[in-house]
């Protein structure tokens, strides 16, 4: 599934809402049992689901779920302010780990909002948090805004 490509009428917003109405999502979603539960114009949530899978050698969640988490929840807050033929790649991420996740930790959330919009760059920041409401995580991300091919 490629949203951009299979509806490249829609903006970001109507792209991502199609995703929540279908109950599809993009296939690192699917790899990492995490799915978009909450959308707004410059606002985004995601749920995951950690397990064992994601485990790293010290026996806690890998660092790379939770930023991929974070990656996610940052680029869908931009992509739901964007205009149709409008991309985006993320150019920085900055991860900062509060506490460990386990399988006993989820699900758990990730919420991203846009901090600024610019013409060519943007700036947003999401935060994870467990089951209990605990934070877990937060990151902030730059973004380079682009036209896509065909777009």
């Amino acid at each position: 599934m490629n949203i951009t490509k299979d509806r490249p009428d829609l903006d970001g917003f109507g792209q991502l809402e199609a995703m929540l109405k279908g109950k599809i999502q993009a296939p690192i979603g699917e790899t990492l049992d995490f799915h978009l539960v909450e959308l707004e114009r410059g606002r985004v949530v995601f749920e995951g689901h950690p397990t064992r899978a994601a485990y790293n050698p010290i026996g806690t969640v890998h660092g790379g779920y939770v930023a991929t988490l974070l990656d996610s929840a940052c680029g869908c807050a931009v992509h739901s302010r964007l205009a149709p033929g409008q991309g985006y790649t993320t150019l920085e991420l900055k991860v900062a780990y509060h506490r460990a996740l386990t399988d006993a930790s989820g699900p758990v959330r990730a919420e991203g909002t846009i901090v600024n919009l610019g013409r060519r760059v943007a700036f947003s920041e999401a935060k994870l948090v467990d089951a209990e409401g605990r934070l877990c995580a937060t990151a902030t991300s730059t973004l380079l805004l682009l036209q896509l091919p065909g777009g």
